[in-house]
């Protein structure tokens, strides 16, 4: 990952996160970022107005507050569009939503745990009791996940913490990127043949 990924999946943290706060939610943006990235990795696409009241769901808001804040829907719109986008790229930059090294390791080990936790449940909504059919390795990346999502918030700072807690969210993005592809083939690539 080059430091310009880094530096914009972080900026999108803080984006996120000022509409959180704008709107008083009382749930964690890496949530639901994660709710939508095991959605969408579970071969779903939501119609936006699906989209919009999971937003409300998560966020603890009236379902017409998209109508009420342009704002927010225009947000959220966007933050759909640019996820699927990210999980599609050949390149591998999709990044889960993190804040960055700026944050203490408690805040950034409380956004992993619950980026995961939303990865998960919104797998489980899409992909079920499919989920049992999924092939090994799949099934052994969810088992790890569900740990993962476990760690206790009170590790120390220090340079090992920084060191796993690194390798940790590389092999949840890595994850997100192997389920995202075994449940979504490849879109058809149009032809730049002229005849």
């Amino acid at each position: 990952m080059s430091d310009s990924d880094a530096t914009s999946s972080h900026d999108e943290f803080e984006r996120w996160a000022n509409v959180f706060t704008e709107h008083q939610a009382f749930s964690h943006p890496s949530e639901l970022h994660g709710t939508l990235c095991g959605r969408l990795a579970a071969g779903s696409r939501l119609p936006q107005d699906q989209w919009l009241a999971l937003v409300c769901e998560q966020m603890g808001l009236p379902t017409t507050a998209p109508e009420e804040s342009e704002a927010l829907s225009a947000f959220m719109i966007a933050a759909y569009d640019q996820t699927l986008t990210l999980l599609k790229a050949s390149d591998m930059s999709f990044q889960p939503l993190m804040p960055d090294d700026d944050y203490a390791m408690e805040q950034r080990l409380q956004a992993l745990s619950a980026w995961i936790r939303g990865f998960l449940e919104g797998l489980a909504l899409e992909a079920g009791a499919g989920l049992g059919e999924a092939p090994e390795e799949i099934r052994e990346l969810i088992e790890d996940l569900v740990a993962i999502s476990q760690v206790s918030e009170t590790e120390a700072d220090g340079e090992e913490s920084e060191q796993q807690l690194t390798e940790i969210t590389e092999y949840v993005r890595l994850g997100a990127l192997a389920v995202f592809t075994e449940y979504n083939p490849p879109e058809p690539r149009e032809s730049k043949t002229l005849h």
